[in-house]
């Protein structure tokens, strides 16, 4: 079905392509006949200008220069018509046409060269989250998992932003967590940290114990940057790991300076009450970090949230903060799928369809 999906789509674009073709040539028949039935001292022959100028919105360089082409000569059929080829003003305005349209080509080579550069760009990034941050099953045990990213930059599908899920005999495990500073810059810092919870996760039960094996695995990372001339005193990353039981409706959490999770249930929305936040990873090396892990009710039919703070901290043009708990509890929350759809296209209309920072969000229901 994903095949012929896309196939019918880039048929549909090939037909509107050979359609809009059209249109500037449309407008040379229409300007070189109106101009040749007027009086020879009126003169729409610059008007033909138009017809390159508009094709390179839906067409390359070839066609570009093909329709400036016809311009050029439809321009001279008319100069032919009305005084002959010769005359000062016709040649003038055959020049300028001519300078015009090399002008309209030498762009379109420009901005095609740029779009596959950055097509190339999307592509490489694409296949670094694909990596770096392997989709979620949308099936953990008793769960069922959607998840959405979305990154502050344009020419990337990757930043600062991560999470990851690890499966175990009785439980399932989540990390999401937000490296300091946003798009390709923090994606070193995410792929040490999803490295080492992929591994780790199998090796602690307890969600503090795990935080705290990060920890450890994330300041080596950090000593080996530094040992290579990089300056990382100020690289941390917040983070929540969590334990999700298949045997009982709850969730245990250990809170390293990341908000919290919002529990979605038929009375509404509210973030879990932890108590016990930690320093984000990576600050140990400040004085002593006591994490704990703390349980939660976390029933049938509810859906627990996970965001990062590009989605809390997104400003409308008023500069107001994106009002999760109360936007969350008023939109469909029929499957974790349709929550999270929902949310992405309010957040973006909320900011007005550009993040400044990277959002990452995931939603969990038990069954």
């Amino acid at each position: 079905m994903g095949v012929r999906r896309r196939a019918a789509g880039l048929l549909g674009e090939w037909r509107t392509g050979h359609l809009m073709v059209l249109l500037p040539l449309g407008l040379i028949v229409l300007i070189s006949a109106i101009d040749i039935s007027l009086s020879p001292n009126i003169h729409l022959g610059p008007l033909l200008v138009v017809a390159p100028a508009i094709t390179p919105s839906f067409a390359g360089t070839r066609l570009t220069a093909l329709v400036g082409a016809l311009a050029l000569i439809a321009q001279a059929v008319i100069a032919a018509l009305h005084g002959g080829l010769l005359t000062p003003n016709h040649q003038a305005q055959l020049a300028a046409l001519a300078v015009v349209t090399g002008v309209i080509v030498a762009y379109t080579r420009i901005h095609e060269r740029h779009g596959r550069e950055l097509d190339r760009v999307r592509t490489v990034s694409d296949a670094v989250q694909r990596v770096v941050m392997r989709p979620l099953p949308d099936r953990a045990g008793p769960l069922r998992i959607a998840t959405r990213y979305l990154a502050a930059d344009d020419e990337a599908n990757v930043g600062g932003d991560l999470y990851a899920a690890a499966r175990t005999p009785r439980a399932t495990r989540l990390l999401i967590g937000d490296v300091r500073g946003k798009g390709l810059a923090a994606v070193g810092d995410a792929a040490a940290l999803l490295g080492a919870f992929r591994e780790l996760a199998h090796q602690h039960e307890d969600p503090a114990a795990l935080a705290d094996a990060l920890e450890a695995s994330y300041r080596r990372h950090l000593a080996e940057l530094t040992a290579g001339g990089q300056d990382v005193q100020e690289n941390f990353t917040t983070a929540l790991v969590l334990d999700l039981p298949d045997d009982r409706p709850t969730v245990r959490v250990a809170d390293c300076g990341h908000p919290p999770p919002l529990l979605l249930t038929p009375a509404g929305a509210a973030p879990l009450p932890l108590r016990r936040a930690a320093p984000p990873l990576g600050m140990s090396a400040l004085g002593p970090v006591e994490r704990r892990t703390e349980e939660f009710d976390f029933p049938p039919g509810s859906i627990l949230l996970l965001h990062t703070d590009g989605v809390t901290e997104a400003r409308d043009t008023a500069g107001a903060f994106y009002p999760l708990p109360a936007r969350a509890a008023a939109l469909p929350a029929g499957t974790p799928g349709t929550l999270l759809d929902a949310l992405r296209d309010d957040l973006l209309a909320h900011v007005g369809g550009r993040l400044p920072d990277d959002a990452a969000m995931i939603a969990v229901a038990r069954e």
